[in-house]
């Protein structure tokens, strides 16, 4: 029974789709203005490992992740940069995307850019418009939040409470009161210098951020969405105006699950931000040695989705330190050679009961931390015994399996076609070298030199042996 975190209740639920079988699931992706950072990698690994593990309990996904390619911060950087909002955008997109592959994420099944979706989002505010939740200024249409008396109650907010300068940003567009916010902002000579303007019956301009969600979730998914995602500082004011307007505008539930995840901060302990100048990228990351495998073990299963995450080398060291002897058991039960020994049968009934338990913690709300615990004291026991030769067929079959398992959410085990590059061929053959002319000295040298490259050598009876690991 998989259990799920709702954020609009405040406590874990049981989870099941509206239509058998299929999960809708919507979650908030970058804003293209920049290059995305660890902290915004831990919101779509989180996303990674909840679709990993529907699919895994057999469910059927529509996944849609949005790329935000118009707002006011791409419109100033293209006006400054001298090129339209499409030119500008285009490398970040293609980096997101890239440090996704890296990183291992599965893609979801649509990836809608906002600019791409506008006629949707003039609909849907014609919609409000015509409902009476939405009005023309000088500046724009604003949603009139007075009209919608349950405005506030996912983030559990006191709606009476809610002064301007407290947690609703002022801005610099008109509107009747301090909480309405806007749909729609009438075009500035900026925006058509940049291609940032459409056509509208309320006036040329371009679509509010809120909006743009809105939108695209219910254009791919329908007006009720079983699950909408994202990082925890989208709950307010982002999603509680998703909310509000999309359910104005139905008169239908917008959203059954929401999830959050929480942030992660630096060393200090600060929230990661570009606006405090504190990010750190994934390209920053592997310059500093740390393979894309080893951040993605460190930002799913160091803590759980809703906990906050502090970066610290002490904690990469140990993710990939944790990769690492995962990689290495699955390729000694690879290698174990087949025939008749002894199976050591408490062995056999550990990784039965560790891959039970493994599963039980991630239906409990995704909690992969807890399931990984489970799983390394077994890793420990499996090495013990394959030095002590009592790994036979059951137990290393079980052994698989539970790698098989846990690596369905992990995917740190698939092994990829990789050539080594003449220098390192070199090396390896160098390292030989040294070895037969007794040079054992010269021979660790090297060796070591090759791991820290990610290539680790094996001296076997059959000669040397190499594979890729994490750095």
């Amino acid at each position: 029974m998989l259990r799920l975190h709702n954020t609009a209740s405040g406590r874990k639920e049981e989870f099941s789709p509206l239509e058998p079988g299929v999960v809708r699931l919507y979650t908030c992706g970058p804003t293209v203005w920049n290059t995305p950072h660890i902290g915004n990698y831990r919101t779509f690994l989180f996303f990674d490992l909840l679709r990993r593990h529907l699919a895994l309990r057999g469910y059927q996904l529509r996944h849609v992740m949005n790329i935000t390619d118009v707002d006011d911060r791409i419109i100033e950087q293209a006006h400054a940069a001298e090129v339209g909002i499409d030119a500008y955008t285009q490398p970040y997109r293609k980096a997101f995307f890239d440090d996704l592959d890296a990183l291992r994420a599965q893609r979801a099944e649509y990836y809608p850019r906002a600019t791409d979706h506008v006629p949707e989002m003039v609909r849907l505010i014609t919609r409000l418009m015509d409902r009476g939740y939405a009005y023309e200024a000088e500046d724009g249409v604003y949603f009139r939040v007075a009209n919608f008396p349950a405005y506030g109650r996912l983030s559990h907010l006191d709606r009476g409470g809610l002064r301007l300068g407290a947690r609703v940003a002022a801005d610099r567009y008109e509107k009747e009161s301090a909480t309405d916010f806007a749909l729609w902002k009438r075009a500035q000579p900026i925006d058509e210098q940049v291609g940032a303007a459409w056509d509208a019956p309320f006036g040329r301009g371009r679509p509010g951020w809120h909006i743009e969600c809105s939108a695209m979730a219910m254009a791919y998914l329908g007006e009720t969405l079983d699950i909408h995602a994202g990082g925890i500082d989208l709950l307010f004011p982002h999603h509680e105006n998703e909310v509000a307007q999309s359910e104005a505008a139905t008169g239908e539930p917008f959203v059954r699950f929401w999830l959050h995840s929480e942030h992660v901060s630096d060393s200090t302990g600060e929230k990661m931000s570009k606006s405090v100048g504190n990010i750190v990228t994934l390209r920053d990351l592997t310059d500093a040695g740390y393979g894309p495998l080893a951040v993605r073990f460190f930002l799913i299963g160091n803590a759980h989705y809703r906990s906050k995450l502090r970066l610290t080398e002490t904690a990469l060291h140990a993710a990939a330190e944790q990769v690492r002897r995962l990689q290495d058991l699955a390729e000694r039960l690879r290698r174990l050679e087949p025939g008749l020994r002894s199976d050591d049968a408490a062995l056999y009934e550990d990784a039965l009961d560790a891959r039970d338990a493994y599963l039980e913690a991630l239906d409990d709300d995704l909690n992969l931390p807890a399931g990984l615990g489970h799983v390394f004291e077994v890793v420990r026991k499996a090495n013990a015994a394959l030095d002590a030769g009592v790994v036979g067929p059951a137990s290393r079959e079980a052994l698989l399996h539970l790698l098989e398992t846990v690596d369905a959410h992990l995917d740190v085990l698939r092994r990829e076609d990789v050539e080594l590059d003449d220098e390192l061929r070199s090396l390896i053959a160098e390292r030989e070298q040294a070895r037969q002319a007794r040079d054992f000295s010269r021979a660790d040298r090297i060796r070591d030199q090759l791991r820290n490259r990610g290539v680790l050598l094996e001296d076997t009876r059959q000669g040397v042996r190499w594979r890729r690991v994490e750095r």
